[in-house]
């Protein structure tokens, strides 16, 4: 389910209602600790945080001409998803990650490659996610990015 918006308060308005202030608060994590030189966008019917193309000219490889994204933040129809690159790029932030959970959430981990699934609002682990973060740099973001995905 993707939201057509123009902003981020177009995106979170369009999103039930039960979800906004979860869902805003999950932004507002994210934007407050990752590392400077990321920006914040729309982006693939989701509210994204990418490489901008004045840091990094080349962009995303499969969309040329757009930022090289990182971490999207999304409102699907049975929960709220993050993907974040680093965990689906970094057998370390990954292993990390899935080794916290269980000491901030009672829930099990619901993950795919870089998609982490929370069905309720009140189950997301803020502080995890506001550690998730800040782990990687937009520089380290590029060099991994270059060494493991761009051909």
């Amino acid at each position: 389910m993707q939201i057509q918006a123009v902003s981020i308060e177009d995106y979170i308005s369009k999103i039930p209602e039960e979800r906004q202030e979860g869902f805003r608060k999950l932004f507002e994590t994210i934007s407050q600790n990752l590392p400077k030189g990321f920006e914040e966008n729309p982006s693939y019917g989701m509210i994204g945080w990418a490489v901008p193309l004045k840091t990094y000219p080349a962009g995303y490889h499969c969309t040329p001409g757009t930022p090289l994204p990182f971490i999207n933040l999304a409102s699907q129809k049975n929960f709220i998803a993050l993907y974040h690159m680093g965990l689906y790029s970094t057998p370390e932030i990954l292993d990390w990650f899935v080794a916290e959970y269980p000491k901030h959430s009672k829930k099990k981990l619901d993950m795919g490659k870089s998609c982490v699934r929370f069905k309720k609002v009140e189950d997301i682990p803020f502080e995890l996610i506001s550690e998730l973060s800040k782990k990687m740099t937009v520089e380290e973001w590029i060099g991994i990015y270059e060494s493991q995905y761009k051909k």
